[in-house]
């Protein structure tokens, strides 16, 4: 059964990428012939000679003269190629782009010499400051400081900010940057690149410019099935489950761009339940009645996900989940408790990691310590042997050690949260991400996934951040 899935997972993830690469060829088709010439010139991993002819292209499309249709085509030919392209010529392609269309310290050079001279303060330039302070002078200063700013641009910024005018030219340079990110031996050029990218990218992702939007059943399919791709946290199983997750009393928020219409960019998974929740399975148990959303108290955040990979970096989940709390206390006057039932991913590696230590000290109770002594030499033998095997603790056989266990891990984890720091950020991400946006632990759950994901990441434990939104600013 988890080969099928599996296998189904990469059949959709196949089809959502050739219907995306059909999507970005359509919508440059009418851009121009170039795009069908340049494909059919380059080869797929860029040999020598292709790399000439790329930069004549990059440079043909930065120097485009006769107005914006000749620039989207240049702009579009060069798009429709790199997605022609394999992993190498991909490479080859970005590395053109970052090396050769770089800043140029020579221009920065000059223009800085030349806005000295404009502003008197180049004590050694051959010509004498201009001292004339009336218009004549103020003219010369700012021509000097738009050369310097324009020096400042990297040819390749202006090149990239050339698909901003393409239909899609947005998801694609999202999409490139993720291909850069996946670079492991990214030189340094290409970071520059990439920072680049992301410069742009934050402007363009600015928050007032997104829409949230609930997504319902009656949504577009295309909308849909990307929901079940992109869930990073509790994979939606089948197209029922899906249905489940949109029921009244589940509700799915995403935020989207206007350039990007159909890609939803981050999206969170909310169900409308009464009291705290601390177990994932009774959430997405497909046998459970929908109940009446008036009865509703509490808002569970039991799912957030980042949908562009290009988009790292680039935080929306802070905004989403405030503006998801406000609008469903608005909307729902009943609901007064805003929580996550959130994973703990590196739980489980913290304490392996504490305990391959010379000497560890897990810092246990004498009754904790007590109640271990009947299922091993030593508490910190139990607890290994349990890190080494998480799937014993929902094993029946060992439901007794599991229940020992309990307040044991219990106090651990809470350690780990409150305590484990990478710098000044919390050392769980998922931590850092709820505490940094004004959540506070609210309680920690005993097994709240009981699924190998669970198991193996955390040993099963879930917690719940609760976000009081007259303290979350303050927090």
């Amino acid at each position: 059964m988890a080969d099928n899935l599996r296998m189904e997972s990469a059949t959709t993830s196949r089809g959502l990428l050739d219907r995306t690469l059909r999507r970005f060829r359509r919508a440059w088709r009418g851009a121009g012939l170039g795009s069908a010439e340049l494909r059919d010139v380059v080869a797929p991993d860029v040999s020598a000679a292709d790399s000439n002819h790329l930069r004549q292209q990059f440079q043909a499309c930065l120097e485009a003269r006769s107005g914006e249709i000749e620039a989207r085509t240049r702009a579009a030919a060069l798009g429709a190629t790199y997605l022609s392209l394999n992993e190498t010529g991909k490479r080859r392609f970005v590395d053109i782009l970052a090396d050769d269309f770089a800043i140029d310290e020579t221009a920065i050079a000059a223009a800085i010499d030349a806005y000295k001279n404009a502003t008197g303060t180049n004590s050694t330039a051959d010509a004498d400051p201009d001292p004339e302070a009336g218009a004549q002078g103020m003219e010369v200063r700012h021509r000097a400081l738009q050369q310097l700013r324009d020096a400042l641009i990297a040819p390749r910024v202006r090149l990239l900010t050339r698909f901003n005018e393409l239909s899609l030219g947005v998801k694609f340079l999202v999409d490139m940057r993720a291909d850069i990110l996946r670079m492991k031996d990214r030189s340094l050029q290409l970071v520059e690149l990439e920072r680049d990218l992301k410069t742009l990218l934050l402007s363009w992702f600015d928050i007032g410019f997104l829409d949230l939007t609930r997504i319902t059943w009656n949504s577009p399919a295309a909308v849909l099935e990307k929901l079940i791709e992109y869930e990073a946290v509790h994979a939606i199983r089948s197209w029922d489950d899906l249905k489940d997750r949109l029921e009244d009393d589940r509700r799915c928020y995403a935020f989207f761009h206007p350039c990007m219409p159909d890609e939803p960019l981050i999206f969170v998974e909310v169900a409308l339940v009464d009291g705290l929740t601390g177990n994932i399975h009774e959430l997405l148990d497909p046998s459970r009645t929908p109940r009446a959303v008036d009865a509703a108290d509490t808002a569970i955040f039991y799912s957030i996900s980042n949908c562009q990979s290009g988009l790292a970096g680039v935080s929306f989940g802070n905004f989403l989940i405030k503006r998801v709390a406000s609008d469903l206390a608005r909307d729902l006057p009943g609901v007064k408790t805003f929580s996550t039932l959130s994973p703990i991913p590196g739980f489980r590696r913290w304490l392996s990691d504490h305990l391959d230590q010379p000497d560890p000290n897990l810092e246990l109770s004498e009754a904790h310590r007590s109640s271990l002594s009947d299922h091993g030499s030593s508490p910190e033998e139990v607890i290994a042997a349990v890190l080494a095997s998480p799937g014993m603790l929902v094993e029946a056989e060992h439901a007794k050690l599991a229940e020992t266990l309990a307040p044991i891990i219990r106090s651990l984890c809470a350690r780990y949260l409150l305590t484990a720091k990478r710098g000044q950020r919390a050392r769980d991400r998922v931590a850092h991400f709820h505490l940094s946006n004004g959540a506070r632990v609210e309680r920690l759950n005993w097994l709240g996934d009981r699924s190998a994901p669970g198991l193996d990441g955390s040993l099963g434990m879930m917690v719940n951040y609760r976000y009081v939104l007259s303290d979350v600013d303050k927090n």
